[in-house]
């Protein structure tokens, strides 16, 4: 049991990747703490992982100070937060001309600043030995059309996790990011690109959000307690073929 006794935080944990990591962490012994904008769905997946040391948060992780609740709600339910998964995201399919201002601010809030936010907090309320992930995207290095913000959001989620990374160090909280590939989700097979034949995914390139998991873990135990700032690509490789 890897994580006994340690409190994990995982955003966007109602389900999909999130869910999936919460599950793997608590496999391992680890007090779960889902945080997620959907009240009906952070319920059901509470229930789903079907241990007692589970902590439903309902939390915008774009609003600081549901953030900063949620991590403080953490430390009063568990008495500390030693991992935190910023997981949580969003993704619009539209041409570069036609986002808007509006377009800009809910992709990077939610996909930048609510991993800023809670890097913040856990940089304020983490104890040395901590580690925060951040679920990055393989778009932060190669993309496709009509997914500008998300890109730029991914890419800016990197540069975060390097200067965190840096700070983090002198604090003992390692900081480190994961780069999934087409993984097994509404998210991908929403995406209007892979409707349209825009972007090509062939089976033996889409992983299973256990996969992502399985990294995280790793990541946030002992194992890797000398990596710091890295970047993983989790894709199968698909990359490479880009």
């Amino acid at each position: 049991m890897r994580f006994q006794n340690k409190t994990a935080i995982v955003t966007g944990g109602a389900g999909g990747i999130g869910l999936a990591i919460a599950r793997r962490f608590a496999s391992e012994g680890a007090n779960i703490v889902l945080a997620d904008i959907n009240p009906d769905n952070l319920q059901k997946a509470a229930d789903s992982l079907q241990i007692p040391n589970v902590w439903p948060s309902r939390c915008d992780v774009s609003n600081e100070q549901e953030v900063e609740a949620t991590v403080k709600g953490a430390i009063e339910h568990f008495g500390s937060v030693d991992i935190i998964v910023n997981n949580a995201g969003l993704m619009i399919f539209k041409k570069l001309e036609e986002h808007t201002q509006e377009d800009w601010n809910r992709i990077l809030n939610v996909d930048l600043m609510g991993a800023f936010y809670f890097t913040k907090h856990a940089f304020l309320n983490m104890k040395r030995g901590g580690a925060i992930i951040n679920i990055s995207s393989i778009h932060a290095w190669e993309t496709t059309p009509m997914v500008t913000t998300y890109a730029a959001a991914k890419a800016a989620v990197l540069s975060l996790t390097r200067s965190s990374a840096i700070e983090g160090k002198e604090k003992g909280i390692r900081v480190n990011a994961i780069l999934p590939g087409a993984i097994d989700t509404p998210m991908l097979w929403d995406n209007p690109n892979i409707k349209a034949g825009l972007e090509q995914v062939s089976k033996d390139s889409v992983g299973k959000p256990e996969d992502i998991a399985g990294v995280s873990a790793f990541l946030a135990s002992d194992d890797a307690a000398f990596v710091q700032g890295a970047m993983i690509e989790v894709d199968g490789g698909r990359l490479n073929r880009l």
